[in-house]
């Protein structure tokens, strides 16, 4: 559940040192490297990735259980482009002026003044064993939290077509 790019400069720190104190030649006998990614959670890494950069939201909200490895790796990859936020259910959309969220590689904590008034756009990942049930209702507070409609909304559209509302 590691960044893919953090999998591999640890492999190449390996195979170097390997390589450095076995030379060459018995390289193949003492280090061997296999793709060990699990594929829900590269293909979750990949879409937050393109969702960064063709959408380039305003901020970015993380679901998933706050012991998850591979949320925590999601929220990692949201924070080096924009404002993040790691929740693990709705309830930690408090108000429209304090979250309670865990940031990467610390304590949870509630902070205040989180999402900004005005039109935004807000990204959504979750980790891999997130049930879409817990997206849908973050999705769900946030409109309430922005005073919206979820049923008139496009949002709702969407959710319902796919069957998740």
């Amino acid at each position: 559940t590691m960044l893919m790019e953090e999998s591999l400069a640890l492999q190449e720190i390996l195979r170097r040192a390997f390589l450095e104190r076995y030379g060459k030649d018995e390289l193949p006998n003492r280090f061997r490297a296999f793709e060990t990614i699990c594929s829900a959670t590269q293909e979750r890494q990949d879409a937050v990735l393109r969702l960064l950069k063709e959408t380039k939201p305003d901020l970015m909200i993380v679901i998933g259980g706050f012991n998850s490895s591979n949320t925590a790796s999601l929220l990692n990859l949201c924070e080096r482009h924009v404002q993040s936020f790691h929740i693990e259910t709705a309830a930690g959309l408090r108000s429209p002026r304090e979250i309670h969220h865990k940031p990467y590689m610390k304590e949870p904590r509630t902070s205040r003044d989180w999402l900004p008034r005005g039109p935004i756009t807000v990204g959504l990942t979750a980790g891999a064993s997130t049930p879409n049930s817990v997206v849908a209702e973050v999705i769900f507070r946030l409109l309430q939290l922005r005073g919206e409609d979820f049923a008139a909304s496009a949002c709702g559209q969407d959710l319902r077509a796919a069957g998740l509302a």
